[in-house]
Parts: C-alpha cells; sequence; structure tokens
C-alpha cells in the first residue's frame, strides 16, 4: 500500500525507498564538476550519479575502464560541494573492487572520506558479492547495476540490449533479489528488455532506477551530456534530448571569435 507523497528538503538512501513506495518516481542525472550539479540540484533532480562515464565525456576516452579512483574522487568532490538536495552516489571506477574485497573497502572508504560522497555503485551482481558485503558492514550504502554493465565491454564485446535470452534474464533476476537480499539501497538496470525490468522492479522492495530500461521502473537515470545535447555522436534508442547544446554552443563560440575579430566586442560597456 503506497503512501502519501512528500517533498525533501534532502534526499537520503531512506527517501527513495519511501518515493518508491508512494509510487514517486526518482529522477537521476549524472554530473562530474561543481557549474553542472549546481545547475542540476537547483532544478530538483533527486540523485546526481558522479558516473565513471566522466571517463568518456570528460576526459574522451572509448570506455569508462582507464579512469582512476582518484579521478572519480576528484569529480565527485566538485559535485559535493555544489549540491544540497540531491543524493550523491559515485561510481567505483573498474578495478578497484572486483579481484579484492579489502581493496573494494579502501576505494569506497576512500571515496566517503575524500569526496563527501553519500554513497556508492558498483557493477556486477554474483561475482561481486563479497566486495559488496565488506562495503555495506563498514556502513557504506551501496547501490547495484546490473544489465549492461560497461565496465565490462571487452568481455561483452558490445554495447547492445542485455538479457533477452532466456537463461542470462534469469541470471539477472537472480542476481536483483541477491542485491537486495545483501542490503544494496537501489539498482541500476541498463539496457535490458522493458518487460524483464518491469519485473525485477515488481519483484524488489528497492528502487530500480532504468537506463533504456523502459518507464515500468521506479526511476531514470541519463548522462546529463547526452541530455543537454552537448554530444552529438552518441544516438541511442533510450536517449532523448532536451536541448541542443553541442549546436548552440557552436554558434556562440563562433559570434565571440568574429565579434572579437571585428573589434565589437568589447564594447565601451564592456571595459573600465
Amino acid at each position: 500500500m503506497s503512501t502519501a507523497k512528500k517533498e525533501y528538503k534532502r534526499i537520503t538512501v531512506k527517501s527513495l525507498t519511501e518515493m518508491k513506495a508512494a509510487d514517486q518516481k526518482i529522477s537521476m542525472l549524472t554530473a562530474y564538476d561543481y557549474t553542472m550539479a549546481k545547475i542540476i540540484d537547483s532544478a530538483g533532480v533527486d540523485v546526481i550519479l558522479v558516473g565513471d562515464s566522466a571517463s568518456n565525456v570528460m576526459a574522451g576516452h572509448e570506455t569508462t575502464l582507464p579512469i582512476t579512483l582518484d579521478q572519480m574522487i576528484y569529480h565527485a568532490s566538485s559535485v559535493v560541494r555544489a549540491t544540497e538536495r540531491a543524493l550523491v552516489v559515485v561510481d567505483l571506477p573498474f578495478g578497484s573492487y572486483q579481484s579484492d574485497p579489502k581493496e573494494a573497502l579502501r576505494s569506497a572508504i576512500r571515496i566517503m572520506k575524500e569526496s563527501g560522497g553519500h554513497t556508492v555503485k558498483l557493477e556486477g551482481g554474483k561475482e561481486v558479492m563479497e566486495s559488496i558485503k565488506r562495503i555495506l558492514n563498514a556502513g557504506i550504502p551501496v547501490m547495484g547495476h546490473l544489465g549492461l554493465t560497461p565496465q565490462s565491454i571487452y568481455k561483452f564485446g558490445t554495447y547492445t540490449v542485455r538479457a533477452r535470452e532466456e537463461e542470462e534474464a534469469a541470471k539477472l533476476k537472480k542476481d536483483a533479489l541477491a542485491l537486495e537480499k545483501l542490503g544494496c539501497f537501489a539498482l541500476v538496470l541498463e539496457k535490458v528488455p522493458a518487460k524483464l525490468a518491469q519485473e525485477v522492479a515488481e519483484s524488489l522492495s528497492i528502487p530500480v532506477i532504468g537506463i533504456g530500461a523502459g518507464a515500468g521502473v521506479d526511476g531514470q537515470v541519463l548522462v546529463s551530456h547526452d541530455m543537454f545535447g552537448m554530444t552529438h555522436e552518441f544516438h541511442p534508442r533510450f536517449l532523448r534530448r532536451y536541448m541542443n547544446l553541442y549546436e548552440d554552443m557552436g554558434k556562440a563560440v563562433s559570434q565571440y571569435v568574429s565579434d572579437v575579430k571585428s573589434t565589437d566586442f568589447p564594447n565601451e560597456n564592456e571595459q573600465y
């Protein structure tokens, strides 16, 4: 039975559980720097993800794999300084948690202590359970991530939709339930069939946030640079562009160059 909807001055992991119970959809966007986070937080987004997608949109890498723990801490600390309302979730980067649960705990502690982030997120199910358990036992909230897991791109070989086949779908369902039982406060499902994502969301008491996972989940997440249209080569089916900043910013720069060269800028009112 759903509870009454309410406004939150500060979003916490408990808030997200309450929002799911109240059938109140959860909004989530990425941010990697102070200025972007300030805009997104002020506009009322519930969750800001400091994603390892910074490796792509901020550093220009082909995959998320190259970004380091130090770089993630830098980006996260910038976002935290700008945030007053949203819950800040920070990705654990590739190589910081997969091989050794003790290393996973050390990585999560560094993120929490050095960036001020509120929670961490990591990819995988059964394979990373021991790492998740260690982190949770230290009192650090964990968001899971199943479906397409970009840190495993060389294993998959493609960014195509995951869990179309019955065997993989069954494993995803099993992993989702295991993550909830372990104590994860929420779960991201990336690029999985909408029907499957809805089944998972309905089977869990924790919120399920989708990206390319249909409308039957508890919330949505997009990469801000994609949503704002700052990137222009990326055209997945699930992406809705709310602006076309790549073109608009390009025009602005061209106009600035023209104004400088023609001595139109600065004018008399723009100097001392």
